[in-house]
């Protein structure tokens, strides 16, 4: 071999050479990528996996515990007021015609809400129609057996219960001003639902105002009660939630459950709390369910009824007979005062009449003997009358 091929022999083993490592180098580096490829793999599918299945104690934020405003108004309302609500349980005597005509008992059910530390609590009377016996548990189940029976409204479904506390402080709710709700307000709902589930808490709105509702009595499906000026809200209140409370978000009444519309979803109704405020003072000072009277038949206006009767009031009670029956009572509190035949009574102590509440609903906040303001509209003027109202009794219709 002569040097000068010697010489191209050489220049191409370094080039072999110098390829070889070239080739090791592009090899060990994509050793590497993989390599560090794999390894974050494995990191991301550890830390899903740890993700997945953190324990109580690893976790850094329990989101159960970061409430947003409108969840803190709701259980705090919720809170302050459950302990004030009671799960009514009655034995309901009912004839049967199964084994020849004979009486027999079921149990029933409904909520009552405590407005005295002593006892007294407010539900629906249809809750507690033809019991023989009554029995309360209270949220914290402290069962009472002996429970009275202090009286019905005659003109509303409410009835009033007393049971003996004994030496217990019980908790009462605060009762709010269903005068000046909103639409769309929120409120809540608290009752033993279907019987069941003790103090289920529901929320929605104020869905409307002065709604009229011919309800189902919960005890017989063949009786009803006509009643007006309701609230009407979305939140869910079923069979067994008759007599609890509605609640406004600072855990005030407004309104006591009573129905329910059964062909309908997001449709329920509730007695305005004013309503029943004149006879629950009655009750508290001992004498009994004593009802403010007006004496006085009337619609609520509407403004078909207003052009039909020729009047400017866009809204308020129109005093008008029905069914040939007066307008005014005689010798009622509204013919002593001077109301008359086609008056319209726009306002009541400054409350408006139909925004505010119809007017049995606005003067159930007061008891007989006391007197209120009434601004009358008559053959357009406007003039007002001191009313002093009497007490209902059973012979008379308003």
């Amino acid at each position: 071999m002569t040097e000068e091929q010697l010489q191209q022999f050489d220049q191409q083993a370094r080039r072999s050479a110098r390829q070889s490592r070239i080739m090791s180098i592009i090899a060990g580096g994509m050793l590497i990528v993989v390599f560090l490829a794999a390894v974050a793999m494995w990191i991301y599918v550890r830390s899903v996996q740890q993700g997945a299945v953190t324990l109580r104690d690893e976790l850094q934020t329990d989101g159960n515990l970061v409430p947003t405003t409108d969840e803190s108004a709701v259980s705090s309302a919720a809170e302050k007021a459950s302990k004030s609500v009671v799960s009514i349980i009655t034995n309901v005597e009912q004839q049967s015609s199964t084994f020849g005509l004979q009486q027999q008992q079921r149990a029933a059910a409904g909520t009552g809400l405590i407005v005295s530390k002593d006892g007294y609590i407010i539900t629906n009377k249809h809750v507690v129609a033809n019991a023989s016996a009554i029995r309360v548990i209270t949220a914290d189940g402290t069962r009472y057996d002996d429970v009275q029976l202090v009286g019905k409204d005659p003109l509303n479904d409410i009835a009033y219960l007393k049971l003996e506390a004994g030496n217990a402080q019980l908790a009462a709710l605060s009762l709010g001003d269903s005068a000046t709700l909103r639409i769309g307000q929120s409120v809540i709902a608290i009752g033993n639902a279907l019987g069941r589930y003790q103090n289920t808490v529901t929320s929605g709105i104020v869905s409307g105002k002065g709604r009229p509702v011919v309800a189902s009595m919960s005890n017989s499906s063949s009786q009803t009660e006509s009643l007006t000026d309701l609230i009407q809200t979305d939140a869910a209140i079923n069979s067994g939630n008759s007599g609890g409370p509605l609640l406004n978000r600072s855990g005030q009444v407004i309104g006591i459950n009573v129905a329910v519309a059964t062909n309908a979803q997001g449709i329920s109704f509730a007695i305005p709390v004013n309503a029943v405020k004149g006879t629950l003072k009655s009750v508290l000072a001992g004498k009994g369910v004593r009802r403010a009277y007006l004496g006085a038949r009337y619609t609520m206006l509407t403004p078909d009824i207003a052009k039909q009767a020729g009047i400017s009031a866009k809204e308020g009670a129109y005093i008008i007979g029905n069914s040939g029956k007066d307008a005014i009572v005689a010798d009622g509190p509204a013919a002593k005062a001077g109301l008359k035949e086609k008056d319209v009574i726009t306002k009541i102590n400054n409350l408006t009449v139909g925004k505010q509440g119809d007017v049995s609903s606005l003067i159930g906040e007061y008891q007989p003997g006391d007197t209120v303001e009434m601004t009358v509209q008559r053959d357009s003027k406007t003039i007002v009358l001191r009313v002093t109202l009497g007490q209902y009794r059973a012979s008379d219709e308003e």
